[in-house]
């Protein structure tokens, strides 16, 4: 029995993250994981090989629709798919192989195999039973469904079907319009199918900023994809080439069925706990099914653990990595923290979204008064030189300390830009701070500043 300080259930950025670090402060560590390559599902099917898919179309997009406008003339270019799917698996290939090459640089063992819990301290994977100090469990979520719908990854997908299906199919339903449905309707769109959206509530993306959310719905529509607000899913049936699904308005009327060649599936997450033994051990869980936790990540069973989806909120790859630093400092006997208020959200469509904080709802909800400083990118020289002029920054900052409250945007960069109001909310900064920092021209970070000046006197460019 090989013994360890740590052994973490779990590969994924929540999971080996905590092992690269733990082992960085002095610890003994071991990761035990099924898949045969690192990385969880982010690397594998989820994150990473969507970002390449997206990143692969938009460039179809640019050289369909602006690369003459710039002067570069030629026959626009035609989609190879296997290709395209080859390209997306190097690219995780090559993240996948990083995270081997980490975890024998940080002297971090892989316990190859699925794992269990059969007591306190023990981890078993593949016959082989393991002692531990510590246990984390970091096993992720997986993808959830509805009453009425099968998934069977062929024309009925997830996510993960989605990422490698074996053609580009004629016409894509989606069910739900959060990140992924709205990510990977994107992808298929710029390829020419012919895209809708069913979302059972009343709006996209539920939790976002209101005003982004509606601008953000009216760009998409714009690149092609179709929206059936407030109604429910009532069921999907394979048919011969493609699926029929059955939906119902919520607020009442009569069923309607729409017919599709590929449905995704893309109605949330839920915690993937089976097989671990979590029940037999009494280890306590939510009424969602999330592992209950105190701050320090710890569970009701002395020295076990859990981080990332598994536990209560956001499910969310960087939210999973700094609870994993956080815990991994905790077992080293320093002070590990996660300011859940300071924790970005992003959708990688073109244009992306960000967000940090409270949005205006919320604020006004708990009857808080704030100031709303706003700046189009139609303001920005950088965006307008690149063909993303539409969008807009809105920073919420207090109406009497001026302290950065929350910021919200639609446009080129979202997901890096929101990042400088990261670091100023953990710092506590004001507005003005923000407003008085110079930024470089011309750089669509600009935006942000100039919607910092909004909060005051007044933004120069607007």
């Amino acid at each position: 029995m090989a013994e360890y300080d740590l052994i973490v259930i779990g590969a994924g950025p929540g999971g080996y993250v905590c092992a690269i670090r733990a082992a960085q402060l002095g610890l003994r560590v071991a990761v035990a994981e099924g898949r045969d390559t690192l990385g969880g599902t982010c690397l594998n099917v989820g994150c990473i090989p969507s970002k390449a898919l997206l990143h692969a179309t938009h460039m179809l997009h640019e050289a369909g629709h602006n690369f003459a406008r710039m002067g570069l003339m030629g026959e626009a270019p035609k989609v190879d798919w296997a290709r395209m799917l080859a390209y997306k698996d190097e690219v995780v290939k090559g993240n996948t192989q990083g995270i081997e090459f980490l975890f024998r640089k940080n002297r971090v063992d892989w316990l190859k195999g699925w794992a269990s819990i059969p007591a306190p301290g023990q981890v078993t994977v593949a016959g082989e039973t393991h002692a531990a100090r510590a246990i984390a469990i970091a096993t992720g979520s997986q993808p959830s469904t509805l009453p009425g719908v099968t998934i069977d990854e062929e024309v009925i997908v997830t996510s993960t079907g989605a990422l490698a299906l074996p053609a580009i199919p004629r016409r894509l339903a989606v069910i739900g319009a959060g990140v992924i449905g709205l990510e990977l309707g994107s992808v298929y769109a710029r390829l020419g199918a012919k895209v809708t959206v069913l979302e059972y509530l009343d709006a996209i993306t539920p939790g976002m900023d209101g005003e982004v959310a509606r601008q953000f719905q009216r760009m998409l529509q714009k690149q092609g994809l179709s929206f059936v607000l407030g109604t429910a899913v009532q069921g999907v049936e394979r048919a011969e080439g493609g699926a029929t699904v059955t939906h119902q308005p919520r607020k009442g009327g009569e069923a309607q069925q729409l017919q599709a060649d590929v449905v995704l599936v893309a109605t949330g997450r839920k915690p993937y706990v089976e097989g671990l033994g979590l029940e037999a051990l009494g280890v306590a869980m939510t009424e969602r099914g999330q592992i209950a936790t105190d701050e320090g990540f710890a569970t009701n069973i002395p020295g076990l653990y859990a981080i990332g989806d598994v536990r209560e909120g956001p499910m969310l790859a960087h939210k999973a990595e700094d609870e994993g630093v956080a815990l991994a400092e905790i077992l080293a006997g320093r002070h590990g923290h996660v300011n859940y208020g300071v924790i970005p959200s992003v959708i990688y469509t073109t244009p992306e979204v960000a967000a940090i904080g409270a949005t205006e709802e919320t604020l006004k909800a708990e009857g808080r008064a704030y100031k709303l400083g706003k700046f189009p990118f139609m303001g920005n020289a950088r965006a307008k030189a690149v063909f993303q002029g539409e969008g807009f920054v809105k920073l919420l900052a207090d109406a009497g300390t001026d302290r950065i409250l929350g910021c919200h945007l639609i446009g080129p960069m979202a997901g890096d830009l929101i990042h400088e109001v990261a670091v100023a909310m953990e710092f506590g900064a004001a507005a003005e701070d923000l407003a008085r920092t110079c930024h470089a021209h011309p750089t669509f970070s600009e935006a942000m500043r100039e919607a910092a000046l909004a909060c005051g006197d007044g933004a120069i460019h607007a």
